[in-house]
């Protein structure tokens, strides 16, 4: 099923209305859907070099949108919400995390969580519902969402319009693993200047 999604968000990259797809996508993707954009994001800015802002700006735009939506599950529809999170397998660790939060530091914990979740391939769309579910601070969610899926979406959006294929197949081999990292060391250097 997944390899069949994710060849048909493929397709739909080369689609003349790929930007609507990509809304779309990029939408649903947050909230409950298993394919990242990215899959679409490199080939389009690839194939369409001098339209890479508008392409990363459409996919924050509508994976924010799509958070707020997914945010909006977990807070009303706690059995709905509930089901995705047990999809993914998140379950024990969302009783992890109402614990973590209900600590001192738990609202910044969440924060790098977030942060990370959005950054990083961690499925963003079980934090969103899981943020609603826990009631965390809506204008910060939609803060960190911003800034955490911008920058993926520009770093993938500006390197494929100017690596080309290169990237995309450095993408496939090592991404997640050059994601994480990079999320955990900007988390770093923002506690090092929180703390100092």
């Amino acid at each position: 099923m997944f390899t069949k999604l994710y060849n048909k968000c493929l397709e739909l990259a080369a689609h003349k209305y790929s930007k609507y797809f990509l809304a779309f996508v990029s939408f649903v993707e947050s909230s409950f859907f298993p394919i990242p954009p990215d899959i679409m994001i490199a080939p389009m800015a690839i194939a369409k070099k001098e339209e890479f802002k508008k392409i990363f700006l459409i996919a924050t735009i509508f994976s924010v949108l799509g958070g707020i939506f997914g945010y909006a599950i977990g807070l009303y529809f706690f059995d709905f919400a509930m089901t995705i999170v047990e999809f993914y397998n998140y379950e024990k660790n969302f009783i992890h995390l109402k614990k973590v939060l209900n600590e001192g530091d738990g609202f910044y914990a969440w924060l790098g969580i977030l942060f990370l979740a959005g950054f990083t391939p961690l499925p963003y769309k079980v934090f969103t519902i899981v943020s609603g579910l826990i009631n965390f601070n809506f204008i910060i969610f939609i803060l960190i969402s911003l800034i955490s899926r911008g920058l993926r979406f520009f770093i993938i959006s500006y390197l494929s319009s100017k690596l080309g294929t290169n990237f995309t197949n450095f993408m496939n081999d090592k991404g997640e693993r050059w994601f994480t990292i990079i999320g955990i060391l900007i988390l770093i250097i923002f506690l090092i200047f929180y703390i100092l």
